[in-house]
């Protein structure tokens, strides 16, 4: 019997259950709809850029000559002028070097005593001055013919055309005798200048066999196995360090690298961007580059350059670009930062303005859901302008004083 009280009680408390939950259901409220306002914004546009930040002018300097370095008086970081000194090279001079450069001033030596001989005749022959001499001589014979017969061309006994030939005579040997003159002097000069031409390449060879052995040129200001700064800058890099072979820089071989210069005052962003944007894009728009490792900055930038070619990165067209940085005097930027450049597309000032999640679309139309009264909505087609991705200007079917169905994402 107690059995039986317990089984009837069980029902009897789920059916009131039953009914709670029913009961409680129906008692729901309604859904209540927010609506929001248009706002007066300002649109951009934007895409960015992905790149980094480096010198526009950088210089990588090089070794005249092979060796070892002995020392370096300069770290990265440094701030240099040009001429001052970054490193010295111990030479390690090679036989076949030495002895081609020991011929080569024997040959020179012989080439110079031949100028010396050959300008000593020539001024031997100028002091004669058998050339001169012949032709004053022929120049005083044209003159004496020509007053003899002038008398006569006076009294009309020879005609004026046999004594224009007379003239004529004269000017042609008197033209003789100054060339004669000329002639004699320059060929003298050009054996002088001559001379000097292979006195300068034997003392040339000189010096390169003095720099082969020791390194500098005694003759010369300059020491050749001394590196010195081209530029005046800051010192981004020392790849090599003391005891390090060097190779020369010649027309087979770039050398290697003793120290890179750059001037740090004078930045630029290098980036990629989209083959989907660069036809958007104009050399002298502004861009605003931000810097990973600074944090809660912005730099001003103008773009400079835009590659006329594409390349392929991870699949896409990318395009490469190049703005200045103008960095301000209290800010130091290294060389390498990672950064993004912001580059504005398409700008609208002061223009009416809803949420993008708040659109409606249906057959290539846009909509949105008026507020026309409490809790009640009406879809309205409106025109829409530039967006920035999250807020889209409305050009027509809405005014400021407006609401519209704050719509829930996804709906």
């Amino acid at each position: 019997m107690t059995k039986y009280f317990v089984f009837i009680g069980i029902i009897i408390v789920a059916f009131l259950g039953t009914a709670w939950f029913l009961y409680q259901k129906g008692q729901e409220k309604p859904v209540i709809y927010e609506s929001v306002a248009p706002e007066t914004l300002n649109i951009v546009k934007k895409t960015v850029a992905t790149g980094s930040i480096l010198p526009v002018k950088e210089v990588a300097l090089k070794s005249q000559v092979p060796g070892v370095i002995k020392e370096i008086y300069v770290e990265a970081g440094e701030q240099v002028q040009t001429g001052q000194k970054i490193a010295k090279i111990q030479l390690i001079p090679s036989p076949a070097n030495i002895n081609n450069a020991q011929s080569s001033i024997e040959q020179l030596q012989i080439r110079v005593k031949e100028a010396e001989q050959e300008l000593k005749r020539q001024r031997s022959l100028n002091s004669s001055g058998n050339d001169v001499r012949d032709a004053q001589a022929a120049y005083d014979q044209a003159i004496r013919e020509r007053d003899q017969q002038k008398p006569l061309f006076e009294e009309g006994i020879i005609s004026k055309q046999e004594y224009d030939r007379l003239e004529t005579a004269v000017e042609q040997a008197r033209g003789a005798l100054e060339q004669a003159k000329v002639g004699a002097s320059r060929n003298v000069n050009s054996y002088q200048t001559d001379l000097e031409v292979r006195k300068a390449e034997l003392q040339a060879a000189r010096n390169n066999l003095q720099i082969l052995r020791e390194g500098a040129a005694s003759r010369s200001k300059e020491v050749s196995n001394v590196i010195t700064s081209t530029m005046t800058g800051m010192v981004l890099d020392i790849p090599l360090e003391e005891g390090s072979f060097v190779i020369e820089a010649n027309s087979f071989n770039e050398g290697s690298t003793i120290a890179s210069i750059a001037n740090m005052n004078d930045l630029e962003f290098e980036g990629q961007v989209a083959e989907s944007e660069v036809g958007k894009l104009k050399e002298g728009i502004p861009l605003e580059i931000t810097i990973g490792a600074i944090e809660g900055k912005k730099f001003d930038a103008v773009l400079n350059y835009i590659s006329p070619k594409g390349i392929e990165i991870d699949g896409s067209i990318q395009f490469e670009i190049k703005a200045t940085v103008k960095t301000p005097k209290d800010d130091f930027i290294r060389a390498g930062y990672s950064a993004n450049a912001d580059i504005i597309l398409d700008k609208r000032d002061s223009v009416l303005a809803i949420n993008e999640r708040d659109l409606l679309f249906s057959n290539d139309s846009t909509f949105v859901e008026k507020e026309v009264g409490e809790q009640e909505f009406k879809k309205i087609h409106i025109e829409t302008g530039l967006s920035d991705g999250i807020n889209i200007e409305v050009k027509s079917g809405l005014s400021k004083g407006d609401k519209i169905k704050k719509q829930e994402q996804g709906g």
